[in-house]
């Protein structure tokens, strides 16, 4: 190997070396956290089919519109539930990461495709409404590998094979169709002329009106045209109020419009004419999508609109635009005007969570179209007024670092307590962008292979150090050990027969992953609401009778009405009693209650040390068959 072609490798490790320690600073694993719960269960029940009697699985649900179930529960056939869930989702997240690169070096370059992937590492993708939704998720869902496959479907449509690329993007509707369209819709918009996209884009939200108006006055129409009635509609808008945009807050709709108006900066700023395509496409596509949600939001909650959650098209607008970040601040930084200014008011946007992002980067595009009305005599002030910005900002980030390094708590949860002081810092999200940055720049400019070799050791033990840090919270969920833990109870639950568990808040993870057994009412199953009228209205009567034990959780609409401070989840529910027992067990549809109360009726009691020590499991069968005792 020649000298330079040995140093061009070692350059390029470093780079690689340098984004996956960045990575494993910000990020940790999350385990089966959130969604990755029902997506574990949707997979779970092709293992288990006694599964399919919960609730979740009873009528229409996600998982009808996915074959990521089937492919996944191979894997955990294979390896068990928590290495397949680990395998996958980081198998998801480097191929994301790689076919950003990939796009990123097709159409910025090889050396600024590494920032490029270092802004998707950094800053959190978050679009849509309550900040729910990310599209660097580190748990995993459908979402990981549909997103993977788009973002890589881009890339070949760059590189010129675009029949490859539309079939990928075909196929990725497969995966996750709602994450899958908007990318399909992309393509689509930069094959075509612009005038010719746009017409498009506007007579699909025509259309989409259209059939809005049509199902309102044709209450008896096609089932395809139907509108939620108002006792679906109501229990969808308390669970899941972030599915209609009349209900996102001020906040949220900055979040969703401020990358729209970061892409207009880069298509100002960045001469190129395929980003300027990219830009469009993804412009065209985010905004239509934000338009077909306000209908089903503002005209008619037709089901099929509403469960289509077009304002999910946001997040290739999103990605594109974080992607070109990169270039479109390197791009402004040179101008000599307020080349500085801009750059640094784009940055600030973007990564400091203390100041109004959406502002920022609206200040930032108003200096850039003022930029011909600048008089030459007053362009060296605007540019210092810009290197001001950056050291007032360079002092404001040393103020809230101070705190961070001085005290002795681990707020992230890492050891040791260097480790997470590094990690609280970097997520202040400038002083990773710096750093980041530096590194760089320093690795692009270096011509020492000494220096780029001992820079790629350091970043590889770095790598090897953090690793077991980041991917803690492997979880023992589904494993042999927990389900030997639980044996008795196993043994005693019938596999169909559905399990509460009382005075703990669950999502549904100890039931289903512990015992194996159907839940008879847990939040996570509440996320089906949306894609079954029956659904919604059986987790509405079961609250009802668990009502004497905990408060209905899926009213989070009402929830964030009384309040707009978090609160102790645990506060929402009761000691279990005698009475409170008896009421429970008299649906039918309840088999077991586990609850940490005794209260008679000759539960069988966790003997085994730990956190479900002293825990006891009532079959509601020999409940019902008892009076309640005074």
């Amino acid at each position: 190997m020649s000298p330079d072609a040995f140093q061009r490798l070692v350059r390029n490790a470093a780079l690689a070396l340098l984004l996956f320690v960045v990575w494993l600073i910000l990020h940790r694993y999350r385990g089966l956290d959130n969604d990755a719960q029902i997506y574990a269960l949707q997979a779970l029940v092709r293992l288990h089919p006694a599964l399919g009697a919960d609730l979740y699985f009873q009528h229409t649900s996600q998982d009808a519109y996915t074959v990521f179930s089937p492919l996944y529960a191979s894997v955990i056939n294979m390896l068990g539930l928590p290495s397949a869930a680990l395998l996958l989702t980081v198998l998801c997240i480097f191929w994301f990461l790689l076919a950003a690169w990939m796009l990123a070096r097709d159409l910025c370059g090889r050396d600024i495709a590494w920032l490029s992937v270092g802004a998707l590492i950094i800053l959190p993708g978050a679009y849509g409404g309550s900040g729910i939704f990310h599209f660097s998720d580190l748990y995993l869902t459908a979402r990981l590998p549909a997103q993977a496959m788009v973002v890589t479907a881009l890339a070949l449509h760059f590189r010129g094979w675009k029949r490859l690329s539309l079939s990928i993007a075909v196929g990725a509707l497969f995966i996750h169709p709602l994450m899958a369209l908007p990318g399909l819709l992309l393509l689509i918009c930069m094959s075509l002329p612009r005038n010719m996209a746009l017409l498009g884009a506007a007579a699909g939200v025509l259309v989409t009106l259209g059939i809005a108006l049509v199902a309102i006055h044709v209450p008896e129409g096609a089932p395809i045209i139907a509108v939620m009635d108002s006792a679906w509609l109501e229990i969808v808008r308390e669970r899941s109020q972030f599915l209609f945009l009349n209900l996102w807050s001020v906040a949220d709709w900055k979040l969703n419009i401020q990358p729209f108006v970061s892409l207009v900066i880069t298509m100002l700023a960045v001469p190129d004419a395929r980003i300027h395509k990219l830009c469009v496409g993804a412009i065209f596509v985010g905004l239509a999508g934000l338009a077909v949600a306000l209908v089903a939001s503002c005209i008619a909650p037709v089901t099929i609109l509403v469960q289509g959650q077009a304002w999910r098209w946001v997040w290739v607008t999103d990605f594109v635009c974080i992607l070109l970040l990169a270039p479109t601040v390197l791009g402004v930084w040179h101008d000599e005007k307020c080349g500085p200014l801009c750059s640094i008011l784009i940055i600030l946007g973007w990564t400091f969570s203390v100041v109004d992002g959406f502002t920022c980067v609206s200040i930032a595009l108003l200096l850039w179209l003022a930029r011909p009305y600048i008089a030459d005599r007053a362009a060296p002030y605007v540019r210092w007024a810009g290197y001001a910005l950056g050291v007032v900002i360079a002092a404001w980030v040393a103020v809230l670092c101070w705190p961070i390094l001085t005290t002795d708590s681990v707020a992230s949860g890492y050891q040791p307590l260097a480790l997470a002081k590094l990690s609280d810092i970097a997520r202040l999200g400038i002083p990773a962008v710096m750093l980041t940055g530096l590194l760089w720049h320093w690795l692009r400019v270096t011509l020492s292979r000494l220096w780029l070799t001992t820079t790629a050791v350091v970043l590889l033990a770095s790598a090897v150090y953090i690793s077991p840090k980041s991917f803690d919270a492997f979880s023992k969920a589904g494993s042999p050990a927990l389900a030997g833990e639980f044996a008795d109870w196993r043994k005693i639950i019938p596999p169909a027969s559905s399990v509460y568990l009382a005075d703990r808040y669950d999502t549904g993870a100890f039931i289903w992953f512990a015992l194996d057994r159907p839940n008879y009412l847990s939040p996570d199953q509440s996320a089906g609401v949306v894609f079954s009228r029956a659904t919604a209205l059986e987790i509405q009567r079961r609250s009802q009778v668990v009502l004497p034990l905990e408060n209905p959780y899926w009213k989070v609409r009402s929830s964030l009405r009384e309040t707009s401070k978090p609160t102790d989840k645990n506060s929402d529910y009761r000691p279990l009693t005698a009475k409170s027992l008896v009421g429970a067990c008299s649906d039918p549809q309840l088999g077991f209650v586990i609850a940490k109360e005794q209260v008679g009726f000759d539960p069988v009691t966790h003997t085994r040390s730990g956190e479900w020590k002293d825990w006891n499991l009532y079959d509601c069968r020999r409940v019902r068959s008892q009076d309640p005792k005074a």
